[in-house]
């Protein structure tokens, strides 16, 4: 199964990580995996490419996980806020259509 946890720090999503394998299909063939991984590291590319403070991540196969570095402007806030919730909706949305294989969970820190 797929674990993902979505972190909040003050009421504000503050990253994520997603680790293990859905097992629904040989490696290299599952459709659970490469959902999880195509949102998840979209996000990633967004954060990386629309913040003037890069998030600190590691990715390795079965698991990345990522977090906002601290003090972000408001600017940059409001779109990291945008960029995350909208890989939430995807993974959530994932989430109902694989139940036995995706589970999206929220942590506060």
């Amino acid at each position: 199964m797929v674990i993902i946890t979505i972190i909040y720090e003050d009421e504000k999503m503050a990253g994520f990580k997603a680790e293990g394998h859905a097992e629904l299909a040989p490696e290299g063939e599952d459709i659970c995996c490469a959902g999880v991984s195509a949102v998840t590291q979209t996000a990633l590319l967004g954060l990386l490419n629309h913040l003037s403070q890069k998030p600190i991540y590691s990715m390795e196969k079965g698991w990345i996980h990522c977090k906002l570095a601290k003090g972000l402007a408001e600017k940059d806030q409001n779109k990291a806020q945008l960029i995350l919730s909208t890989m939430e909706m995807g993974l959530l949305s994932l989430q109902e259509a694989y139940p036995k294989y995706i589970k999206v969970h929220t942590g506060r820190c």
